[in-house]
């Protein structure tokens, strides 16, 4: 059929308009920080600013807790139902006192706080024994927990530069003292894993490495994580007597059938969910099969201190929504679902 001149006129016109764009966005250049789209999709959503139920948060710092300061943390538990704070940043001997006083003492029934470990003794022959020791007197003061964190095993180090690894046999008193005392140890290793990896287009945590590029792990600088989550899961075995919550589901939130594994291997050990709801989030069918088969093995924690972000964790595990956004982008570029 042949064409008008008016329809060959408006075919080039259109021909034209369709190069204009393309060249457009050929000359456009945008990074991975600047390309934030926003969602088209639209779906019922059930924000939720307040659980269900009452709830412990086992991971919480307050470093330097006030009694004016207290009475606005229950005002904020009140608000999101939280029944029990648990301060991991107890520190020990007189410091733990005051922040025992500032919470504990001025509401026992709503805060729980864990002393902490000084290693800077560690070259003395006894330290595993006083360490024991120091967290009896820390116990009898009022502490109901051992927090452990992280500079364990990746920065201590005795006086000859030596890396004290976490399952070192000098400490095996400590963790000893803590089961005969009933308490539990809440302990931090590593990072993310994917801090040891090459930082390129293939590492989800790229962003957040550029971001904060102090978070590399370098393997000049650090052991293989896999070797420091070992050395973690070589207490729990070793210690059968005492209970430990692996901080952070022991970074295996996107592995939760291999520290399945683990829970199956040692009946001593749990886990808590702080900083590691992105990963929940993007597997819902199987996490929740899998948090309800180790419900009693899994425990609420949430770290930073941040009232406005609890209800990103409330959505996630108390609905079945769909798609909604995560509050750290560099953490989870991905949605997430209940």
């Amino acid at each position: 059929m042949a064409l008008s001149n008016r329809n060959r006129g408006l075919i080039v016109l259109l021909i034209s308009g369709l190069g204009g764009w393309a060249a457009t966005l050929e000359g456009q250049e945008m990074t991975v920080e600047e390309y934030q789209p926003k969602s088209s999709l639209v779906i019922p959503g059930h924000p939720v600013t307040r659980a269900r139920f009452p709830f412990i948060d086992v991971h919480s710092h307050q470093g330097r807790p006030t009694i004016e300061g207290s009475e606005r943390l229950i005002e904020a538990m009140d608000a999101m139902n939280m029944a029990i704070m648990v301060n991991l940043t107890g520190r020990s001997g007189p410091i733990l006192v005051r922040n025992l006083e500032a919470l504990a003492g001025r509401h026992p029934n709503r805060f729980v706080v864990f002393a902490n470990v000084d290693f800077s003794d560690i070259d003395d022959p006894a330290f595993g024994r006083k360490a024991a020791e120091q967290l009896a007197k820390d116990y009898q003061a009022g502490a109901r927990g051992l927090k452990i964190f992280k500079n364990l095993g990746m920065n201590v180090r005795d006086k000859a530069g030596n890396r004290l690894a976490t399952d070192d046999p000098r400490l095996d008193p400590l963790w000893a003292k803590a089961g005969e005392l009933g308490i539990p140890v809440l302990i931090h290793t590593a990072d993310p894993w994917q801090f040891w990896e090459p930082v390129d287009k293939y590492n989800e945590r790229w962003l957040e490495l550029k971001t904060i590029p102090g978070r590399i792990r370098s393997p000049e600088k650090n052991p293989p994580w896999e070797a420091l989550m070992q050395e973690q899961w070589n207490i729990i075995r070793r210690h059968p007597g005492t209970n430990f919550i692996s901080a952070h589901l022991s970074w295996l939130g996107g592995d939760l059938g291999r520290l399945g594994t683990f829970f199956d291997q040692y009946p001593n050990m749990y886990a808590e969910i702080g900083a590691v709801l992105a990963e929940l989030g993007r597997q819902p069918r199987f996490a929740r099969e899998w948090c309800q088969k180790y419900q009693d093995r899994v425990l609420f924690g949430k770290d930073s201190w941040a009232p406005e972000e609890y209800p990103y964790y409330f959505r996630t595990l108390e609905t079945a929504d769909e798609y909604f956004d995560y509050y750290r982008r560099r953490h989870a570029f991905w949605q997430l679902y209940g």
